[in-house]
């Protein structure tokens, strides 16, 4: 009974002490985090949870070394801050990858990157044809920066003077075969709209819809449990040993 006082107080004092590191540090969303982040924050939290439930020994140790770890945290920042050369040590600094269509083969080695790397950060771009790339930039945080091919930009209305009415926010009015009535009434739709809609889509029941959107415009999105599709195409690069 008195271990489990201990590590309850011992549990409060390091949550505690984690969140006022956590508002001295700042914090960044996870996209964002760099390699040095990332170690940092599971040596933090790694220390935090020893304090924690490490009964066998005392618990200012385990606070001195995450003070300390915190302290040294915010000086990186604050020589970051100051520093771009020392930034550019601790944090990394962005690498071309592609250059003018062409792949950087030397600096994915250099890196450590795959080319196969490459192509999944360019397909969460949306780009799946590596013709349509002229840059490619990797930055600090993994993530990848693209510019297009100018014959590839997107022309938007504003290119050709067309003026649009905004669309909206989606809401969902079917999610996972179940209708969402309170957000139907939102879009001042009732189910009969409803059905009539799903009818010209082949569904004739609110169950056989895995999702259903409609936005501010009208624009109704509609997607089936069963879509039909024979065969799901394989953009894999290696089968493996079997």
């Amino acid at each position: 009974m008195n271990e489990g006082l201990v590590v309850v107080v011992r549990a409060i004092i390091s949550f505690f002490s984690l969140l006022i590191f956590a508002r001295i540090l700042g914090k960044e969303q996870i996209s964002q985090l760099t390699f040095f982040d990332y170690i940092l924050g599971i040596t933090i939290g790694s220390i935090a949870s020893e304090a924690t439930v490490d009964l066998s020994s005392r618990v200012w140790p385990h606070f001195v070394g995450l003070v300390s770890w915190a302290l040294l945290a915010y000086l990186m920042q604050y020589i970051s801050l100051k520093w771009r050369y020392a930034a550019k040590v601790i944090e990394g600094e962005p690498v071309v990858v592609i250059m003018n269509g062409k792949i950087m083969d030397k600096v994915l080695k250099k890196m450590k990157f795959r080319i196969s790397d490459i192509l999944e950060l360019l397909r969460n771009q949306g780009i799946f044809d590596l013709n349509e790339v002229d840059y490619a930039i990797l930055e600090p945080n993994g993530s990848l920066s693209v510019l297009k091919k100018p014959e590839y930009l997107p022309l938007t209305p504003k290119d050709m003077n067309i003026e649009v009415k905004p669309t909206g926010i989606s809401t969902e009015l079917i999610y996972d075969g179940r209708l969402i009535e309170e957000n139907l009434r939102q879009m001042n739709k009732d189910k009969k709209w409803l059905m009539n809609q799903l009818k010209k889509h082949g569904i004739k029941d609110v169950s056989e819809a895995f999702l259903v959107t409609l936005n501010d415009a009208g624009s109704l999105y509609v997607d089936k449990y069963n879509d039909n599709i024979k065969k799901v195409k394989d953009i894999g690069d290696y089968k493996g040993p079997y």
